[in-house]
């Protein structure tokens, strides 16, 4: 190996780099065809200078270029997003508002909450959502109290997008471990909060108490000119043009209104345009009475304003009695609303509104994968070694001192003015999970950024509010809202140590899907879809079969949580057979079953030919002694990149 020239200078050896041209060694490995020998090749090249031109060159491609398109990617992003959403709502947007229509249901708390959940996750929006209560309860069709329960079901309803985000990658484990951890954290908070508030307001009615005694003293008045909608101005342009929806029969369908049912949620017409026109006017008997007039024209003789006074026909002086279809009439001048149609892709077409839908679905989801992956490889790289360590300390930094406790709270002013600017917590968190999946961005600030979204997102529902008809019970619901999510921050994020619950929660979460990738969607599935429909099944069997089934559950779940805490924090105070599970079947206390299942699928569906065109193995013979001496004789096979692929099937999700 080539080593750099040293003299000797006073018994001391120096090292002579400056005066001797600095060599890089480059190999090749190569394999020769017939006999299956490897030879490595090296080579010296001389490195020059880098002028500092081609170092501004190189700056302004890595950099500028790469950062437009990070930004274009974004865009893509966040539109794939409003897509995604407007998609769900043609699937079931209609059986959301039908969902919401049940308001004898509502009575029961779990039952409002779990629709709640149900009807953010089929319209993909909580603002859209709350906005929906927030006008049924201006309308009376829900009381306060039903509303506020179904605003805690909303707030975990709309955790669910970030978290299909995070599916995107899934590729890397490393990655998808930290992605997937910073995605649930969301999920985490929004599940302990319901869980500690919904018992608490049922109890005491404690943010109807608040939000009344709060709302009525503020003597309110209608405002419908408050709208924010800076996100939908920078997106409209591209989605407009794919899709509109009107959501306004959702709405119709959830206060009852049974023709709303028929109406199509494509939007048919999307402005009015005022035009000049000749309108006839009848002159009633009364006007001309008032004037004595003896003279006037008659209904069937159209002619202009100008010319009606001209004798048409003598009728006398009494016109009380005439006829309607006989009255007098003229033609003056107006003007008339004209309804232009849209212009979008989707417009005018003989599809139904659901295949609409699940083809959108499927664009959507495959555009937002493929952002996803562009971001995420052009900001690994760009964000590698200083600027990487540079960014992260920044983002991650601390105040110093004692005033390190107040970091997380400017983070959650942080999270919450951008959800406000972009008027959409789920955009926010989805953005930003891709940074927690490289690394950027810790868990543990990841945590009050998503508490801010969390407060950001609540400013939709007081807009709404602010412009509904019946302000009080409105804006006691839009409140009820915003203090919900206060309230889960007191109890979740003022005391440091209440802080780990929903951490180690989450990076729970996100070592099981590392392991069994397969897990992600099976807990978007069980925790967003099955869940609530079985606790909504049992709900409507009544509030006698709910609790006799729901407190065995949730008092087995608390007593393993409290088992599991103590194995590895004070196993000596538990009897010796519950410092492990080792005492349960193994399907109990392990997914490793679950997880042999989905590996002998997915080899079965690997073994299928499903193209014809494949080329045919069948006459290639394998050696494997060869490669094995093969690999002996060129040293570490792994080192040399020719370690045979492990037969072990890689499981797909």
């Amino acid at each position: 190996m080539w080593q750099p020239k040293t003299t000797e200078k006073n018994g001391e050896k120096k090292n002579q780099k400056d005066k001797v041209p600095i060599f890089t060694m480059t190999s090749r490995l190569s394999r020769s065809p017939t006999c299956g020998t490897v030879t490595v090749s090296t080579k010296a090249t001389t490195a020059t200078k880098v002028s500092w031109k081609k170092k501004a060159k190189r700056i302004l491609f890595d950099y500028v270029f790469f950062l437009c398109l990070i930004i274009a990617f974004l865009y893509l992003f966040i539109s794939a997003l409003s897509i995604m959403g407007s998609s769900f709502q043609l699937l079931g947007g209609k059986d959301a508002g039908r969902s919401l229509s049940n308001n004898e249901l509502f009575d029961n708390p779990v039952a409002g909450v779990v629709v709640g959940v149900l009807a953010t996750v089929l319209l993909q929006s909580s603002s859209t959502t709350t906005s929906i209560m927030i006008t049924m309860t201006a309308a009376e069709i829900l009381t306060v109290e039903q509303a506020i329960y179904m605003v805690m079901g909303a707030n975990i309803g709309t955790s669910v997008t970030n978290t299909i985000v995070a599916l995107g990658q899934l590729k890397d484990r490393d990655q998808f471990e930290l992605a997937f951890a910073g995605a649930t954290i969301h999920d985490m908070f929004n599940f302990l909060t319901v869980l500690v508030m919904l018992p608490l307001e049922a109890a005491t009615g404690y943010l109807r108490t608040l939000t009344a005694a709060i709302v009525e003293s503020w003597h309110l008045e209608t405002d419908k000119s408050q709208k924010v909608d800076f996100l939908k101005k920078l997106t409209k342009p591209l989605t407009s043009r794919i899709v509109q929806i009107d959501k306004k029969p959702i709405a119709d369908i959830a206060k009852g209104e049974l023709a709303a049912s028929e109406a199509r949620l494509l939007k048919a017409t999307c402005a009015t345009h005022e035009i000049a026109a000749n309108c006839t006017e009848v002159i009633s008997p009364a006007m001309l009475n008032a004037t004595n007039a003896t003279t006037v024209t008659v209904a069937s003789t159209m002619v202009s304003s100008t010319t009606s006074s001209s004798i048409v026909a003598t009728l006398g002086t009494n016109l009380t009695d005439m006829a309607n279809d006989t009255l007098p009439t003229r033609v003056v001048s107006c003007t008339k609303e004209v309804k232009i149609p849209c212009d979008y892709l989707f417009h005018g077409t003989s599809l139904s509104e659901s295949a609409v839908g699940a083809i959108l679905l499927v664009c959507s989801l495959l555009v937002l994968c493929i952002a996803l992956v562009f971001m995420v490889k052009i900001l690994t790289r760009l964000l590698q070694g200083r600027v990487a360590e540079s960014v992260k300390s920044f983002v991650n930094a601390e105040f110093p001192g004692k005033a390190a406790y107040f970091t997380g709270y400017l983070a959650i002013l942080i999270g919450a003015g951008l959800t406000i600017l972009v008027q959409s917590s789920s955009v926010f968190t989805s953005a930003i999970t891709p940074l927690v999946g490289i690394g950027i961005i810790d868990l543990e600030r990841m945590y009050p950024l998503t508490l801010g979204a969390n407060l950001g997102t609540t400013v939709t529902g007081v807009l709404a509010g602010l412009a509904s008809s019946n302000v009080i019970p409105a804006m006691r619901v839009a409140m009820g809202h915003l203090f919900f999510n206060l309230s889960g921050i007191v109890i979740w994020y003022v005391v440091p140590i209440m802080r780990k619950p929903p951490v180690e929660a989450a990076k729970f979460l996100g070592r099981t899907t590392s392991k069994y990738r397969w897990f992600a969607l099976a807990y978007v599935i069980v925790a967003f879809f099955l869940i609530p429909l079985v606790i909504f099944g049992l709900s409507l069997a009544g509030w006698q079969v709910l609790v006799g089934v729901g407190v065995p559950v949730l008092a087995v779940i608390i007593a393993v949580v409290i088992i599991k805490i103590l194995q590895h924090k004070r196993p000596g105070v538990l009897p010796e057979v519950l410092r492990d599970w080792k005492f349960l079947p193994l399907w109990m206390r392990s997914l490793e079953p679950v997880d042999r299942v989905f590996k002998l699928i997915m080899a079965r569906l690997n073994r299928i030919d499903w193209c014809c065109c494949q080329p045919d193995d069948s006459n290639t013979v394998s050696n494997p002694d060869a490669e094995q001496a093969m690999e002996m004789k060129s040293g570490d096979g792994k080192e040399l990149g020719l370690k045979r692929q492990s037969t072990e099937v890689d499981i797909l999700f």
